[in-house]
């Protein structure tokens, strides 16, 4: 039972996101996680899952609606 376990901030630094924002997928249930003792630890196959399901279809993309971030900045004005 060779099963490799990354730990949150390993996941974290792969996918270029915050240790937290790994932390708030684990916790509403996003990102399946094992507990050991005190840590989180996240199956490599539960990685992959996640993100094979976070796929875009870019016929969905209205890329008029995103900047250089990803980010909206209209402020409404």
């Amino acid at each position: 039972m060779a099963r490799q376990l990354l730990t949150a901030a390993e996941v974290a630094e792969q996918l270029r996101v915050s240790t937290m924002t790994i932390y708030r997928l684990i916790r509403s249930g996003e990102l399946p996680a094992v507990r050991v003792g005190r840590n989180y630890r996240v199956r490599v196959e539960d990685l992959t899952a996640y993100l094979d399901g976070q796929v875009v279809d870019p016929d969905a993309i209205d890329l008029d609606d995103l900047d250089d971030g990803g980010f909206h900045t209209d402020t409404g004005a």
